[in-house]
């Protein structure tokens, strides 16, 4: 008699790794300038571009 196969449960997917420029947050903080001699008056929030706000590691 042939008997049932029983099926392998698929493996669980490996958790992608955070982002090093942006440690996982998929935002980094840049420095304003303004005037004409570039003084720094304070600092803003952008969107990571290695990892495009994702904050998951970029694959090759």
């Amino acid at each position: 008699m042939a008997t049932a196969r029983r099926k392998k449960a698929p493996a669980p997917s490996p958790t992608p790794a955070p982002c090093r420029t942006c440690k996982g947050t998929g935002e980094v903080s840049r420095t304003v300038h303004v005037g004409r001699k570039r003084r720094a008056v304070g600092q803003q929030t952008g969107l990571c571009l290695a990892c495009f706000g994702s904050g998951e590691a970029p694959t090759d």
